[in-house]
């Protein structure tokens, strides 16, 4: 059988080295506070314009991931029960350190633990409000096996946003995904998260998720996937393109156009989205208070504008990981 041969990575995918002066001042806080980055372990392309920002994504739980997806570059294994417990008040004060108006809290999966992580979520959220009460604070969550104490222990927190990434489309989940993550099981996580936030804890929440583009989905699954999430109340949506961390994980299987993630910025929007961030260099959490909450609140849309480092020389988002050194 012959070899796939590599599909050339086109120039809208390139950019530039880190640098500036942003970037260095959120280096000595991480330094500070004994913080490392899982941007650079995520291989995520953004790394040198978000760092240059002041939106941060905090990662919970340490580095290992219990889940092994095969689009992902974190490390996997099994952290048998280790937890820093000092980790929510760490974060916390980094926060207020750097002077953030939005963060987004994420983590690894951690199936060794009994609730999974979900009241460490919810402390760290708890903390960091206390620390600085005007903050936004958006919570990327794991599917948390579709267990209702840890969707309902999030839905009570103080999170303004309540974040779970489907991914992909149905039928590409399974090739994609750990076989413990199911489509089913995504959709009813976010369902839950607006139905348990509103009917038992009378709180509004926005709910949000993400799909990378170049797995070799059909236009006419995203769609179906696009209805599937707003029929469940999720109300903004990102896309961005899949790249391949290394050799080992999943190839491309194409490149998709600046102007088709225009198209499926347009596309979510007409279709109900209050906001459709698209765009080759887009992450789930990339931009998220420029671009996607601050819009809303201002009754923007983004009428197909291609997010990406030419849109903001000034602004931009990191992702810092919570455990020590």
């Amino acid at each position: 059988m012959s070899k796939a041969i590599p599909i050339r990575k086109p120039e809208w995918l390139k950019v530039k080295a880190p640098g500036g002066q942003n970037f260095l001042e959120i280096k000595k806080v991480l330094a500070k506070h004994k913080l490392f980055t899982v941007c650079e372990e995520a291989r995520c392309p953004n790394i040198g314009e978000c760092w240059a920002g002041g939106t941060a994504t905090f990662m919970l739980l340490g580095d290992t991931c219990t889940r092994g997806c095969k689009f992902c570059n974190v490390k996997t294994g099994n952290p048998r029960g280790w937890v820093d417990a000092a980790e929510p008040g760490k974060i916390a004060s980094s926060v207020a350190d750097m002077n953030l108006d939005y963060i987004v809290l994420t983590s690894v999966d951690r199936d060794d633990l009994e609730d999974q992580g979900a009241k460490h979520f919810s402390e760290t959220v708890r903390l960091t409000k206390v620390l600085s009460p005007d903050l936004i604070v958006e919570t990327l969550t794991p599917d948390w096996r579709g267990d209702e104490a840890c969707i309902d222990t999030m839905a009570s927190s103080k999170a303004d946003v309540l974040a779970h990434n489907i991914e992909t489309v149905e039928r590409l989940q399974r090739q994609v995904r750990d076989p413990r993550c199911t489509y089913k099981q995504s959709m009813e996580v976010l369902e839950k998260y607006k139905r348990f936030a509103t009917t038992r804890h009378s709180r509004t929440v926005v709910t949000k998720s993400s799909l990378m583009l170049g797995l070799g989905e059909r236009d006419e699954e995203i769609i179906h996937t696009m209805k599937d999430l707003l029929n469940i109340g999720v109300e903004i949506l990102t896309f961005g393109q899949y790249l391949q961390p290394t050799p080992r994980h999943l190839a491309v299987v194409d490149y998709v156009t600046p102007e088709k993630f225009s198209y499926w910025a347009k596309e979510g929007e007409a279709m109900g989205f209050k906001y459709v961030a698209s765009g080759p260099l887009v992450r789930s959490s990339y931009k998220a208070g420029e671009y996607f909450i601050k819009k809303i609140l201002r009754g923007e849309k983004s009428d197909g504008s291609i997010l990406g480092p030419e849109q903001s020389k000034q602004r931009g988002q990191s992702v810092v990981s919570g455990t020590a050194v």
